[in-house]
C-alpha cells in the first residue's frame, strides 16, 4: 500500500496567507508524486489549472468554506466561479447551522440545488460534513440525506475545527454510506501511520497539508 498512498492524496494549502509562489510550489509537488489531486483557495484555480495541464492531477477548491453558513445564493455563484475557473472538484462546506438545528429540509434544498450545475458541468462534489462537531446521531442523519444523492465524496473535515479526521467517524462513513460515495478524510493528517489508519477504515481519499512528509515516511 505505501507506494500507492500518492493516489489517496489531496495534497492542500488553504491557508488565508497562501500566495501564488505557494501554490506553485504545491501543484509542482504534486504532479512529481502523482497526487490525486490539489486543493486550493478558489483564486489560484485558473494558476493551478495551467501548471497541471496534461498531469493526471485534478484541481479541487472549496465552496462555502471554512463555516457553511453562507446562503445557498452564495454557494451557488462560488459553484459558478469555481467551475468558470476550471476547477474539476469541489469541496463544498455544508450548512452547519442548518444541521445544529436540525433543519434537514435545509439540508436536501442545499445539496439539490448545488449538485445540478456542478454534475451538468462534469464536476465532482465533496460534501464537507466537520464531523468532530457532530454527534454520532447527526454524523448518521448526514449519511441518510447524501446516501440519496448522487454525492461523490463526503469529507470528515475544513481543517478548522477543533477536533479534524478520526478513524471513527471513517468507520462510520463507511458502514452507512453506499459503495458508490467515496470518504475524503481530512484534517489534523500529519503521518503515514495515521493516513494508513483512516484508508483501512474506509477512506479512499486523504486531505492534507504534510503529504510531503507522509510521502517520505511512506518509503522509510
Amino acid at each position: 500500500m505505501s507506494k500507492n498512498i500518492a493516489s489517496y492524496i489531496d495534497h492542500t494549502l488553504l491557508k488565508p496567507g497562501a500566495t501564488l509562489a505557494d501554490i506553485d510550489r504545491v501543484c509542482l509537488d504534486a504532479a512529481h508524486e502523482n497526487f490525486a489531486a490539489v486543493c486550493i483557495p478558489p483564486r489560484y484555480v485558473t494558476n493551478a489549472k495551467k501548471l497541471l495541464d496534461n498531469s493526471g492531477v485534478k484541481v479541487a477548491t472549496v465552496i462555502g468554506f471554512p463555516f457553511g453558513y453562507i446562503g445557498t445564493e452564495n454557494k451557488l455563484q462560488e459553484i459558478h466561479d469555481a467551475i468558470k475557473a476550471g476547477a474539476d472538484e469541489l469541496d463544498m462546506v455544508q450548512d452547519l447551522c442548518a444541521l445544529k438545528n436540525g433543519d434537514w429540509k435545509q439540508l436536501e434544498n442545499e445539496i439539490i440545488a448545488c449538485l445540478q450545475p456542478i454534475h451538468s458541468a462534469g464536476k465532482k462534489i465533496k460534501i464537507i460534513v466537520e464531523s468532530g462537531i457532530l454527534t454520532d446521531s447527526e454524523l448518521l442523519k448526514c449519511c441518510e440525506i447524501y446516501s440519496k444523492y448522487e454525492i461523490d465524496f463526503m469529507k470528515t473535515s475544513t481543517g478548522y475545527a477543533e477536533v479534524g479526521a478520526t478513524v471513527h467517524a471513517v468507520k462510520i462513513m463507511k458502514a452507512n454510506l453506499p459503495s458508490t460515495i467515496g470518504i475524503k478524510a481530512s484534517g489534523g493528517i500529519r503521518t503515514y501511520k495515521f493516513a494508513m489508519e483512516l484508508i483501512n477504515a474506509g477512506a479512499t481519499r486523504i486531505g492534507c497539508s504534510a503529504s510531503m512528509q507522509i510521502m517520505k515516511e511512506s518509503r522509510m
